[in-house]
């Protein structure tokens, strides 16, 4: 089953919030959706859900416009949490799941797997509002996971949690994607869209900057990083021809440059400098390239 969006628009009056998107995520595949704060990924999101019209434009799951009938088969993890802070986890747990299309024994077996797995069975009777702010991610995570959707959207999914549940989260997504399930997720996070997502597409003020496979957008971009360690001065290297930026610090220096050859110049000049102990070519990380490409936005 594959989510298809297809010059998909959104405007409020004169204000255009989306525009012209499209994108492809396959089915049993992660997607990352990223963008700077009002980039338009949540109401990218609020269309793809039926919450919101599409101006123009199509969406498609499984070649069917989403509707009642296929609403069962999402999950959704909005970004600004939705939980009943009077209720008790477990309650909670089991009206959502039944709001879902599970029956009332399904959804409170579902609701002690995942608080299980989650590792917070011991709040199965406390109100939410008791929960520290992480707890509180948890219960909105699994109440998105527990009718095992084939399509799960997450929008920054890893807020408020600690290292530790970020890695527990982690495995329980990729878990998800492993049995088949789409994901389609949003975070600031790019250290997290470049350990977990085959795809990605980077949006800004509604209109897609970059979109497809991590390694294409990484060797698209060109630019690469050059790490030399060596016990002389590298200063004067940073103004030579395709050398975009520097970083200098005790134990050597940091370089973007344009390309392979402009590397090969650098290491030449350091050798000319006296010996070099490490020297090595880095790929750009997704944060490097969002910031590029943001920026020149913004510029």
């Amino acid at each position: 089953m594959a989510l298809q969006l297809e010059q998909v628009t959104k405007r409020f009056g004169d204000f255009t919030a989306v525009d012209q998107l499209s994108l492809m995520v396959e089915e049993g595949t992660m997607y990352g959706f990223l963008g700077a704060n009002g980039a338009g990924k949540t109401t990218t999101f609020r269309m793809i859900l039926g919450l919101l019209n599409t101006t123009e434009g199509s969406i498609a799951w499984n070649g069917r416009t989403i509707s009642y009938e296929t609403s069962p088969q999402i999950g959704y993890l909005p970004e600004e949490r939705g939980l009943y802070p009077k209720m008790k986890v477990l309650e909670q747990l089991m009206f959502l799941g039944q709001l879902r299309g599970m029956d009332k024994v399904s959804a409170k077996s579902a609701s002690f797997q995942w608080l299980e797995r989650f590792e917070v069975p011991h709040y199965t009777n406390k109100k939410v509002e008791e929960l520290s702010k992480g707890n509180q991610q948890k219960i909105q995570v699994i109440a998105s996971l527990m009718h095992n959707p084939k399509l799960l959207i997450l929008d920054e999914p890893f807020s408020g949690l600690d290292p530790v549940n970020v890695e527990m989260l982690k495995k329980a997504i990729v878990d998800f994607r492993n049995n088949g399930a789409t994901i389609l997720f949003s975070s600031h996070r790019m250290d997290h869209v470049e350990e977990l997502c085959e795809q990605l597409s980077i949006i800004h003020h509604g209109q897609q900057l970059v979109s497809g496979k991590l390694r294409d957008v990484k060797r698209s971009f060109g630019k690469q990083n050059v790490r030399i360690r060596s016990d002389f001065p590298l200063e004067g290297m940073e103004s030579m021809d395709g050398v975009i930026t520097s970083h200098h610090s005790l134990e050597g220096a940091v370089f973007q440059v344009e390309d392979e050859k402009v590397a090969n110049d650098l290491l030449q000049a350091a050798l000319l400098k006296g010996p070099i102990r490490h020297f090595e070519i880095e790929e750009p990380s997704l944060q490097d390239i969002f910031i590029a490409k943001v920026g020149e936005e913004h510029a």
